[in-house]
């Protein structure tokens, strides 16, 4: 009786009103002092590597960043292309630097590409960053005719990271919103209805990114574009998941009620418990998510708690009263009218009267299906470089591709070493007896001494010097920074084996307390972290998944069975996905981190639906027919002609909106996308469809065991 009156028109107004206010209040406090910052990058933050990096950041000469300046050209630069070029460099260095000259560019051996590196004080500030960045652009590309220009390293990966999401945020949410109106209109066959779920919808996913980034700031950190990209998928998704179910039972409700409050009501009682439920199990599969490792699944951890409980709140909180402020009309052309008998003989009501009748055929036919297209998990490529990671190649990822071919000081890999003052000159020696480390060219110094470089080529030291293969640099607070570089390529199988082996070995040099680090070895500990958080995440996932259906169905059989088939669903949407990934983008792998979020996603997400259309069979499982039980034969037939509609309506929309992620600049996400939108549709088309109803069938009473149902027999 309360909620009959909660649902009141004045009521429904001023908590509508309310919510409005309360909802533009959070927006605006959480936009107070908000400086757009670009999150840190690399190492996962409790590795060695960001270890590392951290010391280094104490140093008192530290300079924090550098950009790569690469001039090339189809034919030889002349002698006055490289007086500008380094004429340009100079003007870079007294501008941006304290260093009292610039050195000049070195010149490949066929003289068509030159390169230098300048040295950048640190800032995560956007604006700033992108200012400076173009300035040197500018800059570095005055009076240069028919030479390329390429920005690369550390800060050129950095820009073009955030030149190519830039404007992103807004292609995804017109992207993501025209879908979800098309769909609607779709479903709802109506003109008026699709705009409230829109507006609503659209409301949580804004303040869900607002929030989030406040939350995240109030932690210490900051959320990248690809955690918000795929935040605003997450809220649409499960936004538009609670409206269609919350919309489908407030329609058949204006069927057999007069009274739209009443209606909403008794629809609000019918699919709060599963809205609670299924949200309740993402929440909580966001916050395993907090533990991870790896920083962007973390982030995304934070980013989901706030988005999808804002989504609950938004879908149970504030929809109904919108929808409830409307007369019946708002379904036009479709007008659910009081007394009108339901249709319940529905498409899927038939299908499932089928599957009855020949559950063994239907599900072996199905498990052979899901198998075939499961098959090519097995062929799975895993892990893509820095500059593979792009749809469409960035200046950045061309002018490191120029630097490598065209200069031996650029290739190999890199590593950083910080020990003790006093173990140098060990860690030195043991650097010198391996096999695998490059030896340091004798050194060039000037011609003479000034503020300004001298004119002319430069000039080696005299004498025989002995080669070395390891560089001191600075010392501060007992730790002396000593760099190396290994004779394999970046990001190889055989680096990350050196990189293990090295650290290994260093545990037992000295005082055992000497750390590696460097760009090869970020790329180690991130996937180093990604399987630790595959240990901890899949199996705390699933065992979440799990209780919540016990919880809800208060059974056993069920819930096991149930989860079954939504990691069977997983695994084909893998296979599946990858023959769509060889035979349409060519991908040459999946990213480590894919398996991770794809894997949350499709188990949280996608038991949803089973748990939407298992809550109704058990409702109608339990209603009284001539004096007993219906039975689960009847429920699940009667439950699929209610909820197949609008079941699938909803997986399709998700899967829809996953697809949308396909619009920004990472193969990453495009690749989380298309899987998840892969394995939506499995599970929504076959294996709701068709499996779980087989299954159900075959099993009988005996789903709902240990609890008893009242009902003598399964047939």
């Amino acid at each position: 009786m309360f909620l009959n009156k909660t649902y009141r028109l004045w009521s429904s107004i001023i908590a509508l009103v309310i919510s409005f206010a309360l909802s533009g209040a959070a927006f605006v406090l959480s936009q107070l002092d908000s400086v757009e910052t670009a999150p840190e990058t690399g190492a996962p933050s409790q590795s060695e590597t960001a270890e590392v990096a951290r010391l280094k950041a104490e140093f008192p000469v530290e300079s924090g960043t550098a950009i790569f300046l690469v001039f090339t050209a189809d034919n030889e630069l002349s002698a006055a292309e490289l007086d500008t070029i380094n004429g340009n460099i100079a003007d870079i260095y007294s501008e941006y630097t304290e260093i009292p000259f610039a050195p000049q560019a070195e010149v490949s051996e066929d003289g068509t590409t030159a390169g230098a590196i300048v040295p950048l004080s640190k800032t995560n500030v956007v604006d700033e960053r992108s200012e400076r960045y173009n300035d040197i652009k500018d800059t570095a590309a005055a009076g240069l005719g028919g030479v390329d220009l390429y920005l690369t390293g550390p800060e050129g990966f950095a820009e073009d990271i955030s030149n190519v999401f830039a404007g992103a945020d807004i292609t995804l949410l017109a992207t993501t919103a025209s879908v979800v109106v098309i769909l609607l209109l779709v479903t709802y066959r109506s003109p008026i209805l699709w705009v409230v779920p829109l507006i609503v919808v659209g409301l949580a996913d804004a303040l869900a990114g607002t929030v989030s980034k406040k939350v995240a700031d109030m932690l210490g950190t900051q959320l990248d574009a690809s955690v918000g990209g795929i935040l605003s998928v997450l809220v649409f998704g499960a936004g538009t998941n609670y409206a269609l179910l919350i919309i489908s039972r407030y329609r058949e409700e204006l069927l057999k009620t007069e009274k739209r409050s009443d209606a909403m009501a008794t629809a609000i009682r019918g699919t709060a418990g599963a809205i609670l439920a299924s949200g309740g199990t993402v929440l909580i599969v966001m916050a395993v998510l907090t533990f991870a490792q790896v920083d962007g699944s973390r982030l995304l951890g934070i980013a989901g708690l706030v988005g999808i409980a804002i989504a609950m709140i938004f879908g149970i909180g504030v929809l109904p009263f919108a929808l409830v402020v409307f007369p019946r009309g708002i379904f036009w052309p479709v007008t659910p009218k009081f007394g009108a008998v339901p249709k319940r003989e529905s498409m899927w009501k038939r299908a499932g009267l089928a599957i009855a009748k020949r559950p063994v055929i239907a599900g072996v036919a199905s498990a052979l299906l899901a198998l075939g297209l499961a098959a090519p998990a097995l062929t799975v490529q895993v892990g893509l470089t820095a500059n593979e990671r792009f749809l469409t190649k960035p200046p950045a990822v061309t002018g490191i591709e120029v630097l490598v071919d065209k200069f031996e000081s650029f290739q190999g890999s890199s590593i950083t070493v910080l020990a003790h003052d006093a173990d140098v000159d060990k860690v030195q020696e043991y650097l010198a007896d391996r096999s695998d480390i490059v030896e340091i060219p004798a050194p060039v110094i000037p011609a003479g001494v000034g503020a300004e470089m001298p004119v002319g080529p430069p000039v080696i030291a005299p004498g025989p010097v002995d080669p070395t293969y390891s560089t001191v640099g600075d010392s501060h607070d007992g730790w002396t920074e000593i760099s190396a570089k290994l004779d394999y390529p970046t990001e190889s199988d055989a680096t990350a084996s050196a990189i293990r082996e090295i650290r290994s070995d260093l545990d037992s040099i000295g005082d055992g307390e000497a750390i590696l680090g460097g760009s090869d070895a970020a790329v180690v500990d991130t996937k180093d972290a990604i399987a630790s958080d595959e240990g901890l995440i899949f199996p705390s996932v699933l065992a979440v998944v799990l209780l919540m259906l016990v919880i809800v169905l208060r059974a056993l059989v069920a819930p096991l069975l149930l989860l079954a088939t939504v990691v069977a669903s997983y695994f084909t949407a893998v296979g599946t996905s990858w023959l769509l990934f060889q035979a349409i983008w060519g991908f040459p792998a999946l990213d480590s981190n894919v398996f991770v979020q794809t894997f949350l996603f499709l188990v949280a997400l996608g038991i949803d639906y089973n748990m939407f259309l298992m809550t109704r069979v058990k409702e109608e499982s339990e209603l009284i027919v001539n004096g007993k039980p219906a039975g689960i034969i009847a429920g699940m037939t009667n439950a699929l002609g209610a909820t197949g509609g609008v079941i699938t309506s909803a997986g399709v929309l998700l899967a829809a909106v996953f697809a949308v992620l396909g619009v920004l600049p990472l193969i990453t996400l495009t690749q989380i996308g298309v899987i998840v939108c892969v394995g939506v549709l499995l599970d929504t088309l076959l294996i709701r469809t068709v499996v779980v109803p087989s299954l159900t069938f075959l099993i009988g009473e005996k789903m709902w065991w240990p609890r008893k149902t009242g009902v003598l027999t399964a047939k």
